[in-house]
């Protein structure tokens, strides 16, 4: 009997290798080559030799050319998608209006994040809509699901005393509510089949495994052929499928690339363990728009949604203080207006510490080389702290001009109007470059009750919405224009000791 072939394959990146190396030489991670028994060469040859005789009979073929199955573009028929809601506005904005029959939607996040309790709260929101929601748990029991409902009160009858149930007591989700503690992908086929659910919940696809292959549950060939063979199930039966997929220490869901290739959309659960809101965060979506987010807070209950995620990112703007700066940044199509803080402070060691909370890094380290070459402020040598209010990640250059505002009111202790949003992007020569979707941020500020907003000359806007405009080329115009002198409170020693050094640069 021969001996089976095996490959080598990387779980981080799918590359292969004949034998095994402590370095994948594909993407040059260590340890992440596993062992794959591959099928025998006999019908791959065989299919490679049928393919070589229909490029050698087509070759010699003197017909008419007329496609076999291919349509032209005027054939094919307009059809609507039919979306239906999940009952989370926040899940459905993220989807792109609502979930597509027959989609495949892939959610990673972090341990304990919130991706199991997320799902189990949609499939009882649409068991109250729709008939036969399959919740497949590959990781816990039929019991330990179920008294995970009670805590969060969301089953029928049994709920917790003094809490209400997220669920209307009008319908009853028991005869529509099916769960399958199972980790054999064939007997989830079989129920798939016998059952035809409209939304099936997998939780999570690393733990399942086909039979017929020989490498353990999570490897790169299980993962792939599970998913491969949930995607042609979810297509055939129109079967809306969400999938829960683990995530490796550096943040990136766990198994091959393939993986996210394979489903139509690719969800991020995200959030910091000590604060209370996830945010849900599209990183692939074939039927909607990329980088939109869903703001969930986590409560005694379970997740709700937040009504109004501006105000989450904000801070008590009638108690100011130096080194705040408001800016309004854009997720999608949503904008969100958070606070900056920003401390500037003399350094006890030898080089100064640089340091960021939610603000890109090298960011900040190009905006304290700008306001230091072009505006004359000397923050070489002092330590410099950004943070964002809320935990929430603001990457985008429209940021950068919230940035240098704060910074250089902490370093010269003022404060900056509360009333005041700054939008731009700050460029190397000093000057503020416009945005994009400037009419949607306006608008958010100004139902948040701001009075001005300083953005760039030449930004294209068709109406102020109220606000006071304040159109600025350079930053120096921007510091002039956010830290007014009137604003100016009692300076420290240190702050003293360095006013003579940025006189040229005073706002005032």
């Amino acid at each position: 009997m021969a001996k089976p072939k095996t490959s080598y394959v990387c779980h981080a990146c799918g590359a292969d290798s004949l034998q095994w190396l402590g370095k994948c030489p594909g993407c040059g991670t260590y340890g992440t080559l596993q062992e794959q028994i591959l099928e025998a060469p006999a019908a791959t040859s065989n299919s490679r030799q049928a393919v070589q005789a229909s490029l050698r009979t087509a070759k010699k073929s003197t017909k008419e050319p007329t496609p076999h199955t291919a349509l032209r573009f005027s054939q094919i028929t307009e059809e609507d998608q039919g979306r239906f809601p999940s009952g989370y506005g926040e899940l459905d904005r993220v989807l792109g209006g609502g979930i597509v029959p027959g989609a495949l939607i892939l959610i990673g996040g972090d341990p304990g994040i919130g991706k199991s309790t997320l799902l189990l709260q949609v499939a009882f929101q649409l068991a109250q809509r729709l008939p036969r929601i399959l919740y497949v748990s590959a990781e816990e029991s039929a019991q330990q699901i179920k008294l995970r409902a009670t805590r969060l009160g969301i089953t029928q009858p049994t709920q917790i005393s003094g809490q209400p149930s997220i669920l209307s007591p009008k319908i009853d989700t028991d005869s529509q509510l099916y769960v399958l503690p199972e980790t054999n992908l064939e007997e989830i086929l079989r129920e798939l089949d016998s059952l035809r659910p409209q939304v099936a919940v997998i939780d999570s696809i690393q733990n399942l495994y086909f039979p017929i292959l020989n490498s353990a549950p999570g490897s790169v060939a299980q993962v792939r052929e599970c998913t491969g063979t949930l995607m042609q199930v979810a297509k055939r039966d129109n079967i809306s499928l969400f999938i829960v997929g683990h995530v490796t220490k550096e943040g990136a869901i766990a198994g091959p690339k393939v993986l996210e290739h394979l489903v139509d959309t690719v969800l991020y659960f995200q959030g910091d363990r000590y604060a209370s809101h996830r945010l849900l965060r599209s990183v692939k979506n074939r039927f909607g728009a990329t980088q939109e987010i869903g703001i969930f807070e986590m409560v005694e209950s379970g997740l709700q949604e937040v009504a109004n995620p501006s105000q989450l990112f904000l801070g008590n703007r009638e108690d100011a203080s130096p080194g705040t700066a408001t800016v309004v940044a854009c997720e999608g199509t949503r904008p969100l207006v958070v606070e900056l803080q920003a401390l500037v402070s003399p350094t006890s060691y030898p080089s100064p510490r640089r340091s960021t909370t939610g603000v890109d890094y090298n960011r900040l380290q190009q905006i304290l080389a700008v306001l230091e070459k072009r505006v004359g402020i000397p923050l070489s040598k002092l330590d410099a702290y950004v943070a964002a209010a809320g935990g929430i990640e603001v990457e985008e250059p429209a940021a950068d001009l919230g940035i240098a505002v704060a910074l250089v009111a902490s370093f010269r202790d003022r404060i900056v109007d509360p009333r005041t949003v700054l939008i731009g992007e700050v460029g190397l020569g000093g000057q503020v470059r416009s945005v994009s979707q400037m009419d949607l941020r306006l608008r958010e500020a100004a139902k948040l009750g701001f009075q001005r907003a300083i953005i760039p000359k030449g930004a294209s806007t068709s109406e102020t919405f109220g606000l006071e405009i304040i159109a600025v080329g350079k930053v120096i115009e921007a510091i002039v224009a956010a830290l007014p002198s009137q604003a100016k409170v009692e300076p420290t020693t240190s702050a003293t000791q360095t006013e003579s050094a940025t006189s040229q640069s005073r706002p005032d």
